[in-house]
């Protein structure tokens, strides 16, 4: 008897290519994207919730934030486990909307 077949990898597919068909509509991503979107990152006090016009643009505080609290709930803690997420995890691709932090920009724990 042969075993279960699965695709050929260089087979090409026509998947999906749009990021929020990989999450579910309950998935904890949506609530923690929901959450942190609700707050007001410059009352909280975050450095760079009110940027400047000149130099280099710096990340989101509430992306970062939302990145962090992923972790926290998934029991992530490494920046470069974090760092790692961003680029193989779909959830936490949503999440970030495909921008991929290097773990030296990550919070320390």
């Amino acid at each position: 008897m042969p075993y279960i077949q699965g695709e050929k990898r260089e087979q090409l597919t026509l998947t999906p290519m749009c990021l929020d068909d990989y999450v579910e509509p309950d998935n904890i991503c949506r609530v923690i994207n929901a959450y942190i979107n609700s707050l007001d990152m410059a009352d909280l006090g975050f450095k760079y919730a009110l940027t400047k016009d000149t130099g280099r643009p710096p990340y989101n505080p509430a992306s970062m934030l939302m990145l962090y609290l992923y972790g926290y709930l998934n029991r992530i803690r490494s920046s470069r486990r974090l760092e790692a997420e961003t680029k193989r995890n779909m959830e936490v691709m949503w999440l970030m909307e495909r921008v991929m932090p290097d773990d030296k920009q990550l919070p320390e724990r």
